[in-house]
């Protein structure tokens, strides 16, 4: 049966991105970039805006700020275009440009849902915070993953992580420091009906 990661990129304050900063807040290192080199082939979920974001890249727009990909931005791109991907939405319209992308219309809870009673591999979000929610509320969740990046980005932060999430006991299973300044931390959620002292008043 496929396991389901959901792999979240983040600032130590919990935001996706940030306005004015490059991919991966620019401290990226060689322990981190080799690692990601060393990651099983997984199946990438994701929702539309995403997508369009993400194949954007593909096809060369660059981000806002920026005259040209660094070279780790140009190669997770290529990454990604080359795996296998399946797109959430219905708003978009077939056929996808990105190559190996399929779209699905259906309700992606289920969909998922049904992806994971057979078959087998690894599947793993990107970006997709309302999907990545959707999952974890549905309880589909196998991994849950958060690469840290030192910085705070109070003032320019984008794409709040954890807002519209339920509470959630996470059981670690996997902690790690890149180049001596990247926190990664893996853990096995649990979505929880109330706090352990009962339902707030």
């Amino acid at each position: 049966m496929p396991e389901l990661l959901v792999d979240f990129i983040t600032t130590l304050d919990g935001y996706a991105s940030g306005q004015g900063w490059p991919g991966f807040w620019g401290l990226e290192g060689p322990e981190y970039l080799a690692w990601l080199g060393e990651q099983p082939q997984a199946t990438y979920l994701m929702g539309a805006n995403t997508y369009r974001l993400m194949s954007g890249f593909a096809a060369g727009e660059v981000p806002d700020g920026q005259d040209e990909f660094r070279p780790e931005e140009e190669a997770s791109v290529d990454e990604l275009t080359r795996a296998s991907k399946v797109v959430f939405s219905s708003s978009l319209e077939e056929p996808l440009t990105w190559a190996n992308s399929t779209l699905v219309r259906d309700d992606a809870v289920d969909a998922v849902r049904a992806m994971k009673s057979g078959g087998s591999g690894l599947l793993s979000t990107i970006g997709s915070l309302s999907l990545c929610r959707a999952l974890l509320r549905a309880g589909l969740v196998d991994r849950f993953r958060v690469v840290m990046f030192p910085v705070i980005t109070g003032a320019t932060g984008e794409e709040r992580i954890y807002d519209g999430y339920p509470d959630v006991a996470l059981e670690m299973i996997e902690h790690r420091t890149f180049d001596g300044r990247i926190q990664l931390v893996e853990y096995k959620p649990r979505v929880l009906e109330h706090p352990p002292l009962g339902v707030p008043a």
